[in-house]
């Protein structure tokens, strides 16, 4: 299928039938606008505020004891040193385009840091030397580069590398000697991401990611390209690697035997194989081994909350661990010296900040304190977890924001993509505003096939049983009208990315009961999708989506793709995208907004010509949120 561009695209859509109303047409800088309204000052005013909200990121340590942090303060995230706890956050880069990732080489004051443009997602990694401001580029240029991992002593960095338009990824060293000179050292199939130098800088540990159902990991030998797989006969899923200080183990996080990751230590001599964590009835999702080996940091999600844990490598034994709120941890890495373990924290009434944990002094830091916009934090609410039961009796929960005003509300129904995710109750400055200046209650629900109540749960919605999620919404809209709370008459489904694809499946199933609907970044037609998807990402949907090249999961597809039954939709929708989506391309947008105008439905559009997979930069942010304001006013009758 031919990807139109956003002109091409407009102009057929003039050509559409004769009940199609009149579209409403305006470019306002990157932004390509259809039948979106003006937005008042007012709206706009109190707007800004909310996206004025920022956020710190831990990036790494500084070698003088401080942080290097991930911030924005113009446009775009950028990265940011901080020299003692809640200093000056001292700016590093400059960039008109968004930083994603930071790492200090070590041994030394050079930074690494990962680039794209426009949202399209091929990253570049540069290194920047502080002492002259300037950065060099080490990888090749209009590539993906992501995976970035340096050596002990700084002398070499590894990386994943892959042209957009290929399935395969390959492995890159460079040298400290010449940064430009490349040394591919593993020539990839499927996504091979390095984890981990050993301590000598000979071995690299990498991992092939097949599907979040299954991974395999194996121990490269760099001089002479020869590999040695772990656990080759298994059907299982590893997450992160890291050797211990002698080479001859490494830890990981592995599903085998269980539903969920548990931290495992692998002996890579005999691949006697270790569970640190038996007793836990969670999953782990990160940790981090210090460096002299003697202590593992890692983090348990508990329903979607964090708990970060910390223990003695040997000896297994629980070391002293911080007493967070309630909220998400991330991005754990111990410094240096083993002693202290830095961190980000956010919650659902709070922005992310950067924090550290003193193991031997049982002393937690605070780094920063993000500002929210001149908003009390006190205005914020938190939510309370529910849960209801599907259409087979299976327990689904999510979360629940209620304004403080009285009811009943309107409803937002938030649902997250992946489909291999999970809402949690961290901050979000869009979700605060809904709530306490539009008056809506917000519902975010984990249906099945949500990352972070086991495997078994995680596949329920493969393949045929597709739908099966969907009918989770039903259900939950069963329950909102049990709710005196709630107002069932007034419900909005809003999701991006395979959040859209739910949000637009719902639309056709439950049109009748749904006020409309906002899809971001969403997928329409499955089989376009994955015809038109970036190269490296095409076997890692197939394998979680089905293969549209199969006659019987095409068959599948056509049947529940939103697009082949979007005539049965006759309520407003909201479509935005971002023009550059190397995931979700840029034609499921034009293809769903061109039928429900051909429908004679109502339909909104906005495309950033200058964004890719949701909008990154503030100017946008706000244009969005101000869009969805109206959208909200008009379809549920806010005044």
């Amino acid at each position: 299928m031919r990807i139109l561009g956003v002109a091409a695209a407009l102009a057929a859509l003039s050509l559409s039938a004769a009940a199609e109303p009149a579209a409403q047409r305006v470019e306002r800088g990157a932004l390509r606008l259809e039948n979106v309204p003006e937005t008042p000052p007012e709206i706009a005013e109190r707007l800004r505020q909310y996206v004025n909200t920022r956020s710190a990121v831990f990036a790494d340590w500084t070698p003088e004891g401080g942080v290097l942090i991930l911030t924005r303060f113009g446009d775009t995230a950028q990265v940011h040193r901080v020299d003692q706890p809640l200093g000056a956050r001292t700016q590093l880069t400059f960039y008109n385009e968004r930083i994603t990732d930071a790492a200090l080489r070590p041994g030394t004051g050079e930074i690494l840091f990962a680039r794209d443009v426009g949202g399209d997602e091929n990253f570049a990694g540069l290194v920047l030397d502080p002492a002259t401001g300037l950065a060099r580029q080490l990888t090749e240029p209009g590539t993906r580069n992501e995976s970035f991992v340096w050596s002990d002593d700084g002398r070499q960095v590894a990386w994943s590398y892959v042209p957009a338009s290929e399935p395969n990824y390959d492995v890159y060293v460079s040298g400290s000697a010449n940064a430009q000179a490349r040394q591919r050292v593993f020539d990839g199939e499927g996504a091979v991401y390095p984890q981990d130098f050993s301590a000598d800088g000979g071995k690299l540990l990498l991992l092939r990611y097949i599907s979040i159902a299954e991974s395999q990991l194996f121990v490269r030998d760099i001089a002479s390209g020869a590999d040695a797989p772990i656990t080759p006969d298994l059907r299982i899923a590893y997450r992160g690697g890291a050797f211990t200080p002698d080479g001859r183990a490494i830890f990981t996080l592995s599903d085998e035997n269980a539903q969920f990751q548990r931290l495992v230590r692998v002996d890579l001599a005999s691949g006697a194989r270790t569970v640190l964590t038996p007793d836990l009835n969670w999953g782990i999702e990160e940790f981090d081994l210090s460096l002299d080996g003697r202590s593992v940091a890692y983090v348990v999600n508990e329903a979607g909350r964090s708990v970060l844990r910390l223990m003695d490598a040997r000896t297994r034994r629980a070391l002293p661990a911080p007493d967070l709120p309630a909220g998400i941890v991330s991005g754990i890495e111990f410094d240096p010296s083993g002693r202290s373990v830095g961190f980000t924290l956010n919650s659902a009434t709070a922005p992310g900040d950067v924090y550290s944990w003193d193991v031997r002094a049982r002393r937690l830091t605070r780094w920063t304190q993000s500002e929210t916009g001149g908003i009390p934090a006190a205005v914020f609410v938190e939510p309370e977890l529910v849960s209801w039961r599907s259409f087979d009796e299976r327990e689904i929960s999510g979360f629940r924001y209620l304004p403080r005003s009285a009811g009943p509300h309107p409803v937002i129904v938030n649902i997250h993509g992946g489909p291999e995710s999970q809402f949690r109750p961290g901050f979000s400055a869009a979700i605060q505003y809904w709530v306490n200046e539009l008056g809506i209650a917000v519902i975010a629900p984990n249906v099945r096939g949500s990352d972070g109540y086991g495997k078994d749960f995680l596949a329920l919605d493969n393949g045929p049983r597709r739908e099966d999620s969907v009918r989770d919404i039903g259900a939950l809209l069963d329950w909102i009208a049990t709710q005196p709370d709630l107002d069932a008459g007034r419900v909005i489904v809003y999701g991006g990315s395979y959040g859209g694809y739910m949000v637009l499946a719902s639309m056709t199933h439950y049109n009748a009961r749904l006020a409309g609907a906002v899809d971001i970044v969403g997928i329409s037609n499955f089989v376009s999708f994955l015809e038109n998807t970036s190269g490296y990402r095409r076997d890692l949907r197939r394998a979680e989506y089905g293969d549209e090249r199969d006659p019987e999961m095409r068959a599948v597809f056509d049947r529940i793709s939103p697009l082949n039954t979007i005539s049965h939709v006759d309520k407003p929708m909201l479509v935005v995208h971002g023009y550059n989506d190397p995931r979700v391309p840029i034609s499921e947008a034009e293809q769903v907004y061109a039928a429900v105008r051909r429908n004679g439905g109502e339909a909104w559009l906005m495309i950033a010509m200058n964004e890719g997979h949701g909008f990154a930069r503030r100017e946008n942010q706000q244009a969005q949120r101000e869009a969805e304001t109206l959208f909200f006013r008009r379809v549920l009758g806010l005044r």
